[in-house]
């Protein structure tokens, strides 16, 4: 049975439908809201059945694991088994922002958002909007961007409407994207590997952290 699909306008205030946003999450449903790079379609992290959903909804094999989104710098250290140093510097450089950090996850973190991993990927978005979600859901929000698999990722909220009307609850408009990129994926290792590129380029992360290889996208 599909749903009915709300759209609420955040554009004027940040904070407009977070709230709501929040309490779907919260109880196992997803929501579709803004972020710098593209819209993502966000379900609870630490929740496998919520985070199946996401896989439903977009047609995506489970065999691709999520970003996990998070709203502090502070809450990588449950998510990841340890900090290394240059994530720090990383974090400290590009967060909030377009750069997704990529670690040996805890054992907090479902296998279903890796994959079946060992490793997880965390961002801090540079959205308001996006970080009050996160804040009101008060867990990490798993996101893929909101389309189905294989359609061009959404940068609008009528983008998501056209894939995920009547299959998820609320949409939140945030206005256009302002990069209509995904994030770049880093690995953090010696030396960390690009996964995928993106707005944060290789010339701004190696003046951070030094050389680092290239291993091709990732899904």
């Amino acid at each position: 049975m599909s749903l009915k699909t709300q759209v609420i306008d955040a554009r004027g205030q940040h904070e407009a439908g977070t709230q709501m946003g929040g309490r779907i999450i919260r109880d196992g449903g997803l929501v579709a809201f803004p972020t710098e790079t593209v819209y993502g379609l966000g379900a609870d992290g630490l929740n496998e059945e919520a985070v199946r959903a996401i896989f439903e909804a977009k047609g995506r094999p489970a065999d691709n694991p999520l970003i996990l989104h998070v709203r502090s710098k502070n809450e990588v250290r449950k998510l990841w088994d340890t900090v290394p140093e240059k994530a720090q510097r990383l974090m400290d450089a590009f967060w909030p922002g377009a750069l997704t950090l990529v670690h040996k996850k805890s054992a907090l973190v479902p296998a279903v958002v890796t994959a079946g991993m060992d490793t997880v990927a965390l961002r801090m978005p540079d959205n308001k909007t996006a970080r009050a979600l996160i804040k009101a859901a008060d867990t990490p929000i798993a996101a893929p961007s909101a389309n189905v698999s294989g359609r061009p990722s959404p940068t609008t909220a009528q983008h998501v409407l056209e894939d995920m009307d009547g299959k998820i609850p609320l949409i939140i408009d945030g206005g256009p994207c302002g990069f209509g990129l995904e994030s770049t994926v880093l690995l953090i290792g010696s030396p960390p590997v690009l996964l995928r590129p993106g707005m944060v380029t290789k010339s701004m992360i190696e003046a951070v952290v030094g050389l680092y290889t290239a291993a091709g996208k990732c899904g």
